[in-house]
């Protein structure tokens, strides 16, 4: 395991950004929980609900944290699955990622016209050698598997968004907008009033203290045609380490890929960092990267260690995250952030 002090002399963070007093915030202060599962954004609250009819049941965290983001997936008129924004030629294109306890994983990227790509990922994970299938070669063994071809067609809200967005065909990403600019951490007022978000991470811990992760996500809005984010990267927009724990990203996935940024969390944690110090870590590095490019960019993670102990960090106001530890407690919660 890697001891504090060691850890200090690795990457570009340096010593005294991690012994600065104004690093670490407590986090949302909450004991540790089994079962639990915690998941990205207001639509998490959903995604949730279905999470915790598995684990309540005594059921895997890994089927939880699949049945939970197919919620999200499976609300057309939502930033993620096929109802969401388009890349810049008009079509919607789905990355997933998903891992278990026991460090297995699968996933797809650039994948079009299929309902559930996080049930893809796990197939990949299951019945394949392989880690990551795409494009065509991710829908052809979606086929081959059963699932069925949906229609390209973009859903009311998304059609509107393109429409008004190739008046202009600008591509300028704004800190939690995404109406028509396509920023990748981007909330999207719907037709009935709701928010929602284009990428969803959830992580659970289940009776059995065993850890699992997913990621499903349509990707930054208006996109070059071929972008490829952090979220179906394993390592980068999820990680798990059922010894230590599992973090997942969201944000501008191109930041957290430099930095491998949901290991980076899990190896923050196994230095002894508790889940809010390690988010926080990992945003006071991209921060630092970016200089002062970084008022312009959003990144959020969130993190659950093995005594199901939990925490967030985002670079800019406005992420927030849900919880659930019992039927009557499911919660969202405003996370803590660095740049005022």
């Amino acid at each position: 395991m890697l001891h504090r002090r060691n850890f200090l002399k690795f990457g570009s963070i340096g010593a005294g950004t991690f012994l600065s007093g104004n690093l670490f915030g407590k986090g949302y202060p909450a004991p540790g929980k089994k079962p639990l599962v915690i998941a990205t954004w207001d639509a998490g609250i959903n995604a949730n609900k279905n999470a915790w009819k598995v684990l309540r049941s005594g059921g895997r965290s890994l089927d939880a944290v699949e049945q939970g983001v197919m919620t999200t997936e499976s609300e057309i008129s939502c930033c993620v699955g096929l109802g969401a924004n388009p890349d810049r030629d008009g079509h919607v294109t789905l990355d997933a990622s998903i891992m278990d306890e026991h460090g297995n994983c699968g996933s797809v990227a650039f994948l079009e016209r299929i309902k559930h790509p996080i049930s893809v990922a796990r197939m990949v994970m299951e019945k394949t050698p392989h880690v990551m299938l795409v494009g065509e070669g991710a829908q052809q063994f979606a086929l081959s598997q059963g699932f069925e071809l949906e229609s390209g067609k973009l859903s009311g809200d998304a059609q509107q968004a393109y429409d008004e967005w190739l008046k202009k065909s600008e591509y300028k990403p704004k800190v939690n907008i995404e109406n028509t600019n396509g920023t990748a951490f981007a909330p999207r007022k719907l037709s009935n009033g709701a928010w929602n978000h284009d990428t969803i991470g959830m992580l659970a811990i289940d009776a059995n203290g065993n850890l699992s992760g997913s990621c499903t996500t349509s990707g930054m809005a208006f996109k070059m045609r071929g972008r490829v984010g952090d979220s179906p990267i394993i390592g980068s927009g999820l990680y798990v380490d059922n010894e230590i724990g599992a973090a997942v990203s969201t944000g501008l996935g191109e930041e957290v890929i430099k930095i491998c940024g949901c290991h980076l969390v899990v190896q923050l944690m196994a230095a002894g960092m508790s889940p809010a110090e390690a988010c926080k870590a990992a945003i006071a590095k991209i921060i630092s990267r970016n200089g002062a490019k970084a008022k312009d960019l959003q990144v959020a993670f969130i993190a659950l260690n093995k005594k199901g102990e939990f925490g967030t960090h985002a670079v800019q106001k406005g992420f927030n995250y849900a919880v659930c530890y019992s039927d009557d407690k499911n919660e969202l919660i405003d996370s803590a952030y660095t740049m005022k």
